[in-house]
Parts: structure tokens; sequence; C-alpha cells
């Protein structure tokens, strides 16, 4: 797969200082009403592969607490890193549609966790070759063998019935699928010899649009904490978990209908997030 194949169907090369697009990615993030179904749950779990050896459940959570952040000398604070960008250059390259070439600091490695996690929370992870193609991308080549077969088995026929979906994982006809995680922050909480710990506070949607959706999308909270490694040049993924929250208290915002949705979706690119 080339640098030019896109795996998201577009660029959206955008900095977290000034969003910006170039095009429509098939990954990003919105904003409902704060009701929670059990399936954006299930698909969370599965979207950034964090449980895989309970897949599909939130048994096994990560309520360990994290370091807060420090800079990118390495020097730590009591308080967590800012939300700005601090004028590092951003990522210039892709591996498979997904953003690449991080630089070995604390900031490159905050930058790969949010773009792996927008990465792993997409629709495309519901299409295998597409999935296979992401897991090459952004995992570390010794993780990838184990988390393809867990994978393989967690998406299964009753897991995408669940979802709304055909039992082959394709969308049915008249609806369109939604499956987006839009990081929030970042922090890190270790670093060090080539190795590198980075918790991630996100939003995601979850649904079926469509007229007579029984799925229909909905918003949830979690925080995923990657375990990253300086692989050929770049970091990669090795292991993560995934915990809810912190979730605000959901507004006063009406409810979009699900043409509106459908509509957002497809009109609406993602970004590319850089420290």
């Amino acid at each position: 797969m080339s640098d030019d194949d896109d795996l998201f169907g577009g660029t959206g090369e955008t900095r977290t200082r000034l969003p910006e697009r170039d095009g429509a990615d098939g990954y990003g993030g919105g904003r409902r009403s704060g009701r929670r179904s059990s399936s954006r749950s299930l698909v969370t779990v599965i979207g950034v592969v964090v449980l895989l050896i309970a897949a599909i459940a939130f048994a096994n959570r990560d309520d360990s607490s994290s370091d807060d952040s420090g800079d990118t000398n390495g020097n730590k604070d009591t308080q967590a890193a800012p939300t700005a960008p601090t004028g590092e250059k951003p990522v210039s390259g892709k591996n498979g549609g997904i953003p690449a070439g991080y630089a070995k600091s604390e900031q490159g490695a905050q930058s790969a966790a949010a773009n792996y996690a927008v990465a792993l929370g997409s629709a495309e992870m519901f299409d295998k070759s597409k999935r296979d193609g992401i897991l090459k991308a952004i995992m570390a080549p010794s993780s990838v063998p184990k988390f393809k077969a867990d994978l393989d088995k967690a998406y299964s026929a009753d897991f995408f019935k669940n979802v709304g979906l055909n039992a082959n994982g394709s969308t049915p006809s008249g609806y369109q699928f939604v499956s987006r995680t839009s990081p929030i922050g970042t922090r890190v909480t270790d670093f060090a010899d080539g190795k590198a710990t980075v918790a991630t506070w996100c939003g995601g949607l979850l649904g079926l649009a469509g007229e007579r959706s029984t799925k229909p999308v909905t918003s949830s909270w979690f925080t995923i904490t990657m375990k990253l490694t300086w692989t050929d040049g770049d970091w990669k993924i090795t292991t993560h978990t995934q915990k809810d929250g912190p979730a605000p208290v959901p507004g006063d915002d009406r409810a979009s209908g699900s043409e509106e949705i459908a509509d957002a979706v497809e009109g609406y690119g993602g970004f590319t997030y850089a420290r």
C-alpha cells in the first residue's frame, strides 16, 4: 500500500493551531446530545483496539491514575501540557493515508497517539482489508499478528448485527454508518529510552444514520492510554488500554435528524492532529 492510498478517503491536513481542510477525510469528530448506547460502548472498545482479549466489552478497564505531562525536555511539571500548539513543525508524511513521520520527542509521541486514536476509531476498521492496513501502518511489527487475529475474531457477524450492519460488515442500503473518534487532548505519563506512554482524551460518535434506523448516532467520552515505541524512525503502538470519561454534563442541544447527521458526516472532513 503506497502513501498515496488514503484509507480514509481523502486528506484533512489540519494543525491544531489553525484548522483547515483541503479535502474530506473519512474520520473526524462532531457533537451531539449526551445520550449514549451500549452499541457505542462496544464499538468504542473495538474501534480503538483496546480490549482484545475480552473483545467487545468494557470489562477490562484501566483504572490506574496517570502522571501529569511534562515539557519536551523531559522535565515533569505538576500540570498537564497545554492543549495549544507549541510551534513544532507538524507531520508532513503519510503511511497508508495515516499521518506519519513524527518527531522523536514527547510532542511527537502525543501527535502520534492522537492520530492513531482517530484511525483506530474510524469506520474503516469494520472493513477487514482496510483494518489490516491500519494495523500495519501504526502498530509495532511484533504486535501486529496478535492484534490482527484477535480483531478478526471480534468483528464477527453477531457483532456487526448488534451495531446495525449486515453480517459481512457492510452498511444496509439507505443508511450511513458512522464511527468517528475525535481527540480532545493528550498528555505524556512516561517518556524514556525510545518509549512513551500517552493518554488521549477522546469524544466518539457511533451509529447508523437513516430515517428508520434503530441504532441512531450517539456520543461517548473515553480516555485511551497507548504505549508507544520508536521503531524504524517513527512511533508505533505496542499496546494500550481504555477507560470511560471524563464525560461533561450533557448540554441542551437539540438532537439532529438522521439526514442532517448523514450530511454532516459526508460534508465535514477530519483533522491531522499535531502538537
